[in-house]
C-alpha cells in the first residue's frame, strides 16, 4: 500500500522591534527512503532572504541555509510539499532475532577488527548528545524489558508499549528547555520528550537509537484510532540491531511507524533536526506560531 500527502508546515515569528539580520537553518524537507518519496517540495520566505543554500547535513538530511538582511518584524517560513509514503516491510523473523546483549557486544569496540560502514553509522548514535543525557535511572527502567535472551527489537517493542502506558500526554507540561530527568520523574510531556526518554533507556545499555522527526495524518480515516501528536511536528525512535537493521518505534503511540508517518530528518536528539533554528540580531520579544497540515491526496 502508499499514500500522497499534501503536507503544509507554517512558521511565523513576529517580533516586537525590527530584525535587523537572520540567519536561519531549515530541516523542512522530507527524507528519500526506501519507503518515501518527496514529489514536489516549494519553500515561501517572508521577507525574501538574501541568500540561500540548499545542502545536505552530517546525518544526510536536506538542509535549506537562508540569510535575510532586510529589517523585518515579522518572518514566515512556510513549506508546503507532496510526499507518497508506502508500507514498510517490517520483517518479523528477523525481529525475533538478535539477543540483545549481542546486539550490544556487536557495537561495543573491538580490537584489531575494521567496522563496516553500517556498523559506524550506528556506533555515533550509542552515545549520550545534548538533550540524551546518561541517566543510570533510565538504564533501571529499561532492564525491565531487557532481559536474558530477549532480542533486541522485542524488547524495544515491551519497552515502547511501558513508556505510553506509564507517561501522560501534556502539552503543558514541558518546554523545549525541560531536563530529561524531570520528565522522567514528572512522568508527563510531549512526543520529544517521549522520543528522548526511550533514546536514553536504549543508550543506557549500550544500545544504538537515534531521534526522527517528522508528521502524522492530520485526521485519520473513518474508524481509524487518532494518532497523538498531529498537527504540529512529530517524533519517534529508531532502534539498530545487526538482523533487522534500523527499526521505529512510536513510544507516544505505542505503535511501529507505517503510513500515516512522513519521515523528515533523523540525529543524536532533536537538536540535531530542529525544523527551524537560527540567530537574529535586534528583534527584542517575540511571539511564534506553528501550524502544520498534513492532508491524504483523494
Amino acid at each position: 500500500m502508499n499514500m500522497r500527502y499534501d503536507v503544509v508546515h507554517e512558521t511565523e515569528y513576529r517580533y516586537s522591534s525590527a530584525v535587523s539580520v537572520s540567519r536561519q537553518a531549515l530541516h523542512l524537507r522530507p527524507r528519500t527512503l526506501a519507503w518515501q518519496q518527496c514529489v514536489s517540495h516549494e519553500l515561501q520566505v517572508q521577507p525574501a532572504p538574501t541568500f540561500r543554500h540548499d545542502e545536505t547535513d552530517s546525518f544526510g538530511n536536506p538542509l535549506t541555509r537562508l540569510e535575510i538582511d532586510s529589517p523585518h518584524e515579522a518572518l514566515l517560513i512556510a513549506a508546503r510539499m507532496q510526499v507518497d509514503v508506502a508500507t514498510r516491510g517490517y520483517d518479523r523473523e528477523k525481529i525475533t532475532q538478535s539477543d540483545w546483549r549481542d546486539t550490544v557486544a556487536a557495537l561495543a569496540y573491538a580490537g584489531g577488527s575494521i567496522p563496516t560502514p553500517e556498523l559506524i553509522e550506528a556506533i555515533r548514535f550509542r552515545c549520550a548528545s545534548p538533550f540524551v543525557p546518561a541517566l543510570p535511572e533510565l538504564r533501571a527502567y529499561a532492564l525491565a524489558d531487557f532481559g536474558p535472551g530477549v532480542p533486541t527489537l522485542a524488547a524495544s517493542a515491551a519497552l515502547m508499549r511501558r513508556i505510553h502506558h506509564d507517561f501522560r500526554y501534556d502539552a503543558t507540561a514541558t518546554h523545549i528547555a525541560t531536563p530529561l530527568a524531570e520528565v522522567f520523574k514528572r512522568r508527563r510531556g510531549v512526543c520529544q520528550d517521549f522520543a528522548h526518554l526511550m533514546i536514553g533507556c536504549l543508550r543506557a545499555l549500550g544500545l544504538s537509537a537515534r531521534y526522527v522527526s517528522g508528521y502524522l495524518l492530520t485526521a485519520p480515516a473513518a474508524g481509524a484510532p487518532s494518532l497523538v501528536g498531529a498537527d504540529a511536528s512529530h517524533a519517534w525512535v529508531s532502534v539498530w540491531c545487526p538482523h533487522g537493521g534500523w527499526v521505529d518505534f512510536d513510544p507516544t503511540n505505542d505503535t511501529q511507524p507505517q503510513l500515516a508517518h512522513v519521515t523528515l530528518a533523523w540525529g543524536r536528539d532533536f537538536g540535531d533536526v530542529s525544523p527551524l533554528r537560527g540567530i537574529i540580531l535586534g528583534g527584542g520579544e517575540h511571539e511564534l506560531a506553528v501550524r502544520v497540515t498534513v492532508t491524504p491526496q483523494a
